[in-house]
């Protein structure tokens, strides 16, 4: 190993010992949407199911467990972007021991009410993970409190490596594992659980927003720590980077087909499977899905991108003679399609109209994109001008 301070196999045993009874144990499901998608046997490691909706509670509940009597009293504080800080804020009301969390201004609202009701204060400080880090490490100087940080920390690290233990247990014949990277933690503890039990599996970390803002907010750290990136230089096969569009269309597939709801953090495995990134054989691939704490408006914006770029929504501009009976007409041509519409909005004002003519926008919803495309040739056939919007 390049670094002597990472977590063995041991002390990521020892970490489910601690968390026996407390982190759930969480399920594996095969795809057959995803198995015929991708050409080989497809595994999903539900995480997204975990006690508070992530991975992040294997880390620190570990974390505080170890602490002493005068560090309980101390408390701790935390930095996160959500679900780091939902995992300490619950793993400490667990335990008895006060939380105090800071989050970027940005942090998704659903994480950050998540900490409010585990009982953490929580505090809103900088654009981004970084300045909230370095605020959490300020507070620890003159408090006294202890720091849990999301990654860079061995018991952290080896507490979210008990993934790997179960991975090794549930899915017998693995050769390829796609894994979240962010900080690193995650990766680097299910990377050292396997490579001691597994040695042969293909472990490959995928990356999201390495150009700047991303849907997987969860992962969207500046680089993985000292610790975790010595680790994961050393364990991992390859790393792979993987876009917002990528991410989005996992979303909408592992919610359509899976039934699953996964954050973007979460769905960069699937997404770096779609796209043909997970490299190795045609053997069967686990990806892992690390959580399900998607913000309810960024959801339906990724659903509604989703849809509509299945063709599953069609939406378009025409013109009509504004006068009575003619919207009528219009609506009756899309009846005829089998097409439902989801709204329709008149333009009289701020658009290049004769003062005859009124501007419809319609939302539709359509089968696939042939009957997108059949809906606007029809419409082309009885003269209507169609300027499709998406």
């Amino acid at each position: 190993m390049a670094t002597t301070t990472a977590p063995t196999l041991a002390d990521v045993h020892e970490a489910r010992r601690r968390l026996d009874g407390i982190a759930r144990y969480t399920p594996v499901y095969g795809s057959e949407t995803f198995s015929r998608l991708a050409g080989r046997d497809v595994w999903l490691k539900a995480e997204n199911l975990q006690r508070t909706g992530a991975f992040k509670v294997r880390g620190a509940v570990n974390r505080i467990a170890t602490l002493s009597a005068d560090e309980r009293a101390a408390g701790v504080v935390a930095a996160s972007a959500g679900n780091h800080g939902q995992a300490v804020a619950w793993a400490a009301r667990e335990a008895g021991v006060g939380a105090r969390i800071y989050v970027p201004l940005d942090a998704p609202m659903a994480k950050v009410e998540a900490c409010r009701n585990y009982g953490a204060e929580t505090v809103f400080e900088g654009a981004t993970f970084e300045d909230a880090l370095v605020a959490a490490q300020g507070y620890v100087e003159y408090s006294g409190a202890i720091f849990v940080h999301p990654f860079e920390d061995p018991l952290v690290i080896a507490g979210q490596g008990t993934i790997g233990l179960e991975l090794a247990e549930q899915v017998r014949d693995l050769d390829t594992v796609l894994i979240p990277v962010g900080g690193g933690g995650l990766a680097a503890g299910i990377a050292l659980a396997l490579r001691a039990l597994r040695p042969e599996v293909r472990l490959v970390g995928v990356q999201a927003g390495k150009s700047g803002y991303t849907i997987a907010d969860g992962i969207f750290v500046k680089h993985p720590g000292e610790l975790t990136a010595a680790i994961l230089e050393d364990l991992l096969d390859d790393v792979v980077d993987v876009s917002d569009e990528q991410i989005s269309e996992a979303i909408v597939l592992l919610l359509e087909r899976s039934k699953l709801v996964v954050e973007g953090a979460g769905a960069v495995g699937v997404a770096a499977l779609l796209a043909g990134k997970a490299g190795g054989g045609d053997g069967p691939v686990a990806a892992l899905l690390s959580g399900g704490n998607i913000d309810p408006t960024l959801l339906i914006s990724v659903m509604r991108h989703g849809l509509s770029s299945a063709g599953r929504y069609l939406v378009l501009r025409t013109r009509l003679p504004d006068r009575p009976g003619e919207l009528i007409k219009l609506l009756e041509l899309i009846a005829e399609q089998r097409v439902n519409v989801v709204s329709v909005e008149h333009h009289r004002e701020g658009v290049h109209l004769s003062v005859s003519e009124t501007e419809v926008e319609l939302t539709l919803a359509t089968r696939d994109g042939e009957h997108c495309t059949e809906v606007i040739s029809a419409l082309e056939a009885q003269a209507y001008p169609v300027q499709r919007v998406s």
